[in-house]
């Protein structure tokens, strides 16, 4: 069952209201793992949000919230606009998230380059069954047509081509960046945060800012972090209500493209690498290494990880949704 659609998912009212603990509870622990995700170079964020089923909230969401900012601008009704803001998934998932994001930056970044065959392999494979997803969450009979199904194949290279072609770009590193820099790479990295199949972490190393964000939030460096949210902010405000109108009108289209970005994606995540003077890999492939066997266990132990996680959200939703139509029925029986 797909997901609802970003408008579905934040404009009925029982949302405006308190959700269960237990819903609550579960949403900070997806912020905590869309927190993960952040940190490690290769894994989106919106690829996360996407497997635990609140990807189309979270857009609209945002949407309803770049919504307040251009009312205040315009002078329009931004308290009605604020109204819409489903704040109680915002709020539950940003908490996870950076919570995450500050307790681990340090201890993520250490995983990532002492044990990186591992590392890459279980994040690899995890990619890897995600690459599944979005094609889970396309109505059915969306791809009837022949012509149809030729377009989303083309989709699904052309995206699977662009994520291949950007995790080849070689890798630059700054140890004192310009602020405006900083503020230009937030910007863009929070547009791949969003996006499934693009990782924001990987567009900081790119750009030769990982490490120094992930130190800048260990050791925190407020100027820096500041300069970074800053951009984050304008980032977002400028992608989402672009992201949140193709999943409205173009919801296929944007999620055969998200398969496509994700299985492109993997190249980052090669398990074996070569790696800079740092001891971080830097992106140059090596052959398959001595150590292939535990590199293949980790591999499919993240295939099943996501899997598990997948099936286990898409039946809690499957039963939320049943839940929720029986209580509306038995209101309208209530009033007849």
């Amino acid at each position: 069952m797909p997901t609802p659609s970003p408008a579905e998912s934040t404009d009925t009212p029982a949302r405006r209201h308190r959700p269960p603990t237990g819903d609550l509870v579960g949403n900070v622990v997806r912020g905590g793992l869309i927190g993960v995700a952040e940190t490690i170079p290769g894994v989106s964020g919106g690829t996360v949000a996407l497997i635990t089923g609140i990807y189309g909230r979270l857009i609209g969401a945002a949407k309803h919230l770049t919504d307040v900012a251009k009312a205040l601008l315009t002078r329009g009704d931004w308290r009605a606009e604020l109204r819409k803001v489903d704040w109680w998934l915002l709020l539950s998932v940003g908490i996870g998230a950076v919570l995450v994001v500050v307790l681990i930056a340090g201890l993520m970044r250490s995983f990532v380059v002492d044990h990186t065959v591992a590392a890459y392999s279980l994040f690899m494979g995890m990619i890897a069954m995600s690459v599944l997803i979005p094609f889970l969450e396309i109505a059915h009979g969306s791809l009837r047509s022949r012509t149809m199904k030729i377009r989303a194949a083309a989709l699904f290279v052309i995206g699977a081509a662009v994520a291949f072609t950007i995790t080849s770009l070689p890798r630059a590193e700054f140890d004192s960046p310009p602020l405006p820099l900083v503020f230009v790479a937030a910007a863009i990295a929070v547009c791949a945060l969003v996006l499934p199949g693009v990782s924001g972490s990987f567009f900081l190393l790119v750009m030769g800012l990982y490490t120094t964000t992930l130190a800048a939030v260990d050791e925190r460096d407020v100027p820096y972090l500041v300069v970074f949210a800053a951009g984050a902010v304008v980032g977002l405000v400028s992608f989402v209500r672009l992201l949140e109108w193709a999943l409205e009108n173009h919801h296929t289209t944007v999620m055969v493209t998200a398969a496509g970005l994700l299985l492109g994606s993997t190249r980052a995540l090669w398990p074996w690498q070569e790696t800079d003077a740092e001891g971080e890999p830097n992106g140059r492939v090596l052959p398959v290494g001595d150590d292939w066997p535990m590199a293949l266990g980790l591999f499919v132990l993240g295939v099943v990880v996501v899997g598990v996680v997948a099936f286990v959200q898409r039946r809690w939703y499957a039963a939320d949704a049943a839940a929720t139509a029986l209580e509306k029925r038995r209101e309208l029986l209530e009033r007849d």
